[in-house]
C-alpha cells in the first residue's frame, strides 16, 4: 500500500479551479459525502461504502472497496466509511476524499490481524471522484514505518484532515486500540503535514497525561487551519476512570511533532464541573475558525467538547457540551457550559438522552468578526423522545457565543423543519455537520417506510433561523442515489 507525498501536485493541476472546499470534480461547486459503513457490498454485510452526490446535479459516485483501483476487496464487518475527512492532498484544486475503515483485517507476514484497520485516499479529478481516480490505501505500518500494524488498533477510526494557515495540507489519523507499550488501548494519532509525518501518544514529548490502559487517545478529532484537538474519552482522571479528556495541538512543528497547547479534562483550572466516572468528556469534539472582535483575522477557535453521559444532578446520561476560546498561546477560556438545566434553553435534564453525542460547529459569515448570530452550535441529543416515540432523536442549535438559551431550537422529525415522522429509535442526529451555509443532520438508522437504509437532511441555516428556504432530503433510492444501504448518514462531508 502506497501514498502519494502531501504536497505533490499532479497532473491535472491546471484543470481544476479550486474554486472552494468539499469539490471533488474541481468545478467551484460543493459537493457532499454520505457514508454508510453499515452497507453490504458485494456480499459481504457491514463492509461499507461512500457516496458522493456532485453539485449542480453533476452525478452520484459510489466509492467502496469494490471501486476499481482499490487495494482492498470488501470484508464482512470492514464499516469503511466510519470515518471520512476531506482535503487537497496533492494540490491539484480538485477536493480528495480520505475513507476510513477501522475494523479492516489485515494480513501481515501470514498472520490475519483482525480489526487492524485502514485508510484510503481516494483522489478527485475533472470527471468527478470514485472510477478513474487514483487510489492509495494503506495500514498503519505501510502510513508510518516506524510502527507496527497489530490488531484491534482500529486505524482509521477519526480522521481530521485540511489547510494549515500557511497553506500545507495535513492529516491526523486516530487510532484509538493502539497499545502503547504494554498499555492496552492507551491510543495514538498519526499526523502529516507536507513532508513531515509523526506518530503522536500520551507518552510522547511535551504531551500532557500518560498512556494508560484504555484511555483511547484518537477516539475523536477536529481540526483547523490554526489548530487540531484530540479526543480521549476513557481518559482516567485520578481513580475516575472513563472520565475523558481533550488535547490541544497547534500545527506548528517542534522537532518532528505539532506542538500541544493545552490538556483539558473536568477537573483542569479554569473547565466547569468535575471529572466523574463514566462521563466520556471528548466523546465528541469540534472546533471552529474564530476571528475575535479586534482582531484581523481568524486567530483563534472555538472548541466544543461533548460529554454525552455526564450525569445533571441526579439524571443520568442525560449529557453536557463545553465551549472553549483557544488562542495561539494556549491560554484557553472557558465560554459556557450547556445543558438541560441551562437558564433558559430549551427543554430539561432527561436520563439516557445523551446530549453531546455528535457536535458540530459553524460560522455563517465565514471570516467575520464571530458574534452570537453568525457562529451556531448544533448538539445530537440522539436519545431524545418525541410525540411518544422513544428514542427518536433530535438535533439542539444554539448560538455558539451569547448567552446559549437566546435563540436556540430543537430540531425533531415533524417540527416544521425536518421533515417526517419521528420514530422510535431513529437517532436523528447520529449524523451530523455543518458548513458556512447548511446544517446536515443524518437519519442512519431511521425506521419509517423509504427511510429504513438511512436519510440525510441538509437544512440550510437561514431555515434553522425561521426563513422559507426548503429542506433538501438525501436518501437511498431518491434522486438517482442507488436503492441500497443500512445506514446511510452515519458520516457526512
Amino acid at each position: 500500500m502506497g501514498l502519494i507525498p502531501l504536497g505533490t501536485t499532479s497532473a491535472s493541476a491546471a484543470a481544476c479551479t479550486a474554486g472552494t472546499e468539499f469539490d471533488f470534480n474541481g468545478d467551484g461547486i460543493r459537493d457532499t459525502a454520505v457514508a454508510d459503513p453499515l452497507a453490504t457490498v458485494n456480499g459481504a454485510e457491514r463492509a461499507g461504502l461512500v457516496r458522493v452526490i456532485l453539485g449542480g446535479g453533476k452525478g452520484i459516485a459510489q466509492v467502496s472497496q469494490a471501486t476499481a483501483g482499490m487495494s482492498a476487496t470488501p470484508e464482512t464487518g470492514d464499516h469503511f466509511g466510519f470515518s471520512m475527512a476531506t482535503y487537497d492532498a496533492d494540490a491539484d484544486g480538485c477536493t480528495d476524499l480520505v475513507v476510513g475503515a477501522p475494523y479492516e483485517d489485515i494480513t501481515q507476514d501470514g498472520t490475519d490481524l483482525v480489526d487492524a484497520g485502514a485508510v484510503y485516499v481516494i483522489h478527485g479529478t475533472t470527471s468527478g471522484i470514485g472510477a478513474g481516480s487514483t487510489i492509495n490505501g494503506y495500514s498503519q505500518q505501510a502510513f508510518d514505518a516506524s510502527t507496527v500494524t497489530e490488531a484491534y488498533d482500529w486505524f482509521g477510526y477519526a480522521l481530521e484532515a485540511g489547510k494549515t494557515s500557511s497553506s500545507k495540507p495535513f492529516l491526523a489519523i486516530g487510532v484509538p486500540g493502539e497499545n502503547v507499550g504494554d498499555v492496552t488501548d492507551a491510543g495514538g494519532i498519526h499526523y502529516a503535514q507536507g513532508t513531515t509525518k509523526t506518530t503522536v501518544t500520551q507518552n510522547s514529548a511535551g504531551v500532557t497525561g500518560t498512556a494508560e490502559a484504555h484511555d483511547r487517545f484518537g477516539y475523536s478529532l477536529a481540526a483547523t487551519p490554526r489548530y487540531f484537538a484530540v479526543g480521549v474519552p476513557g481518559e482516567a482522571i485520578g481513580d475516575r476512570t472513563f472520565a475523558g479528556g481533550v488535547g490541544v495541538f497547534s500545527h506548528t512543528i517542534a522537532g518532528d511533532a505539532p506542538t500541544m497547547l493545552a490538556g483539558l479534562d473536568q477537573d483542569a483550572s479554569g473547565i466547569s464541573g468535575a471529572a466523574e466516572h463514566g462521563d466520556g468528556f471528548g466523546t465528541a469534539i469540534a472546533l471552529l475558525a474564530y476571528r475575535p472582535s479586534g482582531a484581523t483575522s481568524e486567530s483563534d477557535a472555538l472548541l466544543a467538547i461533548g460529554t454525552p453521559n455526564e450525569d445533571i444532578g441526579t439524571t443520568a446520561d442525560a449529557g453536557m457540551v463545553q465551549t472553549l476560546r483557544i488562542p495561539a498561546s494556549g491560554a484557553y477560556t472557558e465560554i459556557e457550559t450547556i445543558d438541560h438545566s441551562t437558564v433558559d434553553v430549551l427543554g430539561e435534564p432527561m436520563a439516557g438522552v445523551f446530549f453531546g453525542q455528535r457536535v458540530a460547529l459553524a460560522n455563517t459569515s465565514p471570516g467575520s468578526v464571530g458574534t452570537a448570530t453568525n457562529l451556531k452550535l448544533a448538539v445530537a441529543v440522539p436519545g431524545h423522545d418525541t410525540a411518544g416515540s422513544i428514542e427518536a432523536g433530535a438535533v439542539h442549535v444554539l448560538p455558539a457565543l451569547g448567552a446559549p438559551g437566546t435563540g436556540d431550537k430543537l430540531l425533531t422529525r415533524g417540527d416544521g423543519i425536518l421533515p417526517g415522522i419521528a420514530g422510535v429509535r431513529d437517532f436523528t442526529g447520529m449524523g451530523l455537520s455543518a458548513s458556512a451555509t447548511d446544517l446536515y443532520v443524518g437519519v442512519p438508522y431511521g425506521k419509517a417506510s423509504g427511510e429504513a437504509k438511512g436519510t440525510v437532511f441538509v437544512v440550510p441555516w437561514s431555515t434553522v433561523g425561521g426563513g422559507s428556504s426548503a429542506v433538501k432530503t438525501l436518501k437511498p433510492g431518491a434522486d438517482g442515489v442507488p436503492d441500497e444501504g443500512q445506514a446511510f448518514g452515519s458520516v457526512i462531508q
